[in-house]
């Protein structure tokens, strides 16, 4: 007899992370239809309440869901991102009115890698434009809510996932981060959020050696051996790749509760330029230091030399400049020039700047990165890990970051992103764990970064807090109201 013949499928798929759900349809105790069927009839309750899936597969997930391949997440659901992956049949807009008609036509190397795990893909979420934002309320698509209050932020660009996970629709979910865009999401929903080292998963076919060195894909779960088994799914280069990083030595998943022994934690309260973090984050942070020095670690208070220049010089560049080259590509294509209302003002900003950069200041950018790299590198040649807020403020209330009101983002944007994407330019794995609240109740997010490909030392680290200090591990619903 089916499991799901005597209990509720509500509490099978809320108690169980992708992890169990899989453990699940191995025991034959639910058939993998079950979950799919189940987990469309959520996205079709709540979504339309948070607006997290903005494109459909349904037909597709349910006919794949009948002969699902026998890897390690057979007949689990899943949701990919509107930006940094294609799969073929789905649209691929990036959250863009330019490319509001682009459906995809293949799928992406990391798409046919989720699809031989076994997962089965439901759809797109919403993402800001092209993910240039840390809040994900696009003009295309519209704001994605936050379970933990309507009226406020999912975070961005990931935000979609991340909502979607924190709601109950997934256990699980497609992420990419190239200043925070995993971190950002899972610290304001509530969610264990992993960036991985340069070259650890692969962007093929996009070109990553000069379009994407900032960016990486990993995913937004509930727990740490989610992550851990979607990262061994996920990792490895790919023919072609320009960055390749040495494998681990055993699979990411066996890390998952191995002691990480007594480390030595470094923890700084003040973003790269100095400006001291909202008290709710430095709270949940010294919180999360009694903690660990409960756990046997040293802790002590030191922070990188913050190479400021290098840092802003590679993100104006590298957010800008690629991103322009891949329009001007489009606008080539299509045969047309660039209409007013094919940008939202952000993002066109932004372009206009990429589109000013000369040749030599893509050189001086490259060495930038270089430079930052080694010289915030140098730091963990001392320390194992470095403990921060992962947002220096609050989760912020939707509209904070409208990117068509230019004044509010200069004035807010650059807060949410201070600490987090340093650690893109460097290119070291860096996490977001769910430990606290703030004042109005939301999640409080704290950030650990470790040396460049130890990503093994983050996930012990992470199972060991998730043992001691456990987080919600259910979905947040019904949400909180605005």
């Amino acid at each position: 007899m089916l499991l799901t013949n005597v209990i509720c499928m509500d509490e099978l798929f809320d108690t169980n992370d992708a992890t169990g759900l899989a453990a699940l349809v191995r025991d034959r105790k639910v058939l993998p239809r079950e979950l799919i069927e189940f987990a469309i009839s959520r996205v079709e309750e709540r979504n339309p309440v948070i607006n997290a899936l903005v494109a459909t597969r349904f037909e597709r997930a349910l006919e794949e869901s009948d002969h699902p391949p026998s890897g390690p997440l057979a007949g689990v659901p899943f949701v990919v991102k509107d930006l940094g992956l294609n799969v073929e049949g789905l649209p691929s807009t990036g959250g863009s009115r330019l490319y509001r008609n682009v459906v995809a036509s293949n799928d992406s190397e990391l798409t046919r890698r989720y699809k031989r795990a076994g997962l089965i893909l439901l759809g797109n979420t919403n993402t800001p434009e092209l993910g240039r934002n840390a809040s994900t309320e696009s003009v295309l698509f519209g704001p994605c809510r936050n379970p933990w209050n309507l009226g406020h932020s999912t975070g961005g660009s990931s935000g979609g996932s991340a909502a979607a996970v924190a709601a109950g629709l997934v256990p699980a979910a497609h992420a990419t981060d190239g200043g925070g865009s995993i971190r950002i999401p899972a610290a304001a929903c509530g969610l264990f959020g992993l960036k991985p080292s340069r070259g650890r998963v692969t962007a093929a076919p996009s070109h990553a050696l000069f379009r994407g060195p900032l960016s990486i894909a990993h995913a937004v779960t509930r727990t740490v051996r989610d992550s851990a088994l979607l990262l061994d799914v996920a990792q490895g280069a790919h023919v072609g790749d320009p960055f390749v990083i040495a494998p681990p030595t055993r699979p990411y998943v066996q890390e998952v509760g191995e002691s990480p022994g007594r480390l030595r934690v470094a923890v700084d309260l003040a973003t790269p330029s100095g400006v001291e973090v909202h008290e709710d984050c430095a709270r949940v942070v010294d919180e999360t230091v009694e903690l660990l020095e409960s756990l046997g670690h040293v802790v002590v208070r030191a922070r990188p030399v913050f190479p400021l220049d290098a840092l802003a010089t590679c993100m104006q560049i590298y957010m800008g400049v690629p991103m322009a080259a891949d329009i001007d590509a489009f606008l080539r294509e299509e045969g047309r020039a660039l209409r007013d209302d094919d940008l939202e003002e952000l993002t066109r900003y932004i372009y206009e700047m990429g589109k000013e950069a000369r040749a030599v200041d893509l050189a001086h950018a490259a060495g930038e990165l270089e430079r930052a790299a080694q010289e915030i590198g140098a730091f963990f040649t001392g320390v194992d890990v470095l403990l921060t807020p992962t947002l220096s403020r609050q989760v912020p209330p939707l509209g904070l970051l409208d990117t068509m009101n230019m004044a509010s983002i200069a004035t807010h944007a650059g807060a949410y992103s201070a600490l987090t994407s340093p650690y893109n330019i460097t290119g070291q794995p860096a996490m977001s764990l769910p430990l606290g609240f703030d004042s109005n109740g939301l999640p409080v997010g704290v950030q650990v970064v470790a040396a460049f490909g130890r990503e093994d030392v983050l996930i012990r680290l992470a199972s060991q807090i998730e043992v001691v200090a456990p987080w919600r591990a259910a979905p947040m619903w019904p949400p909180n109201p605005a």
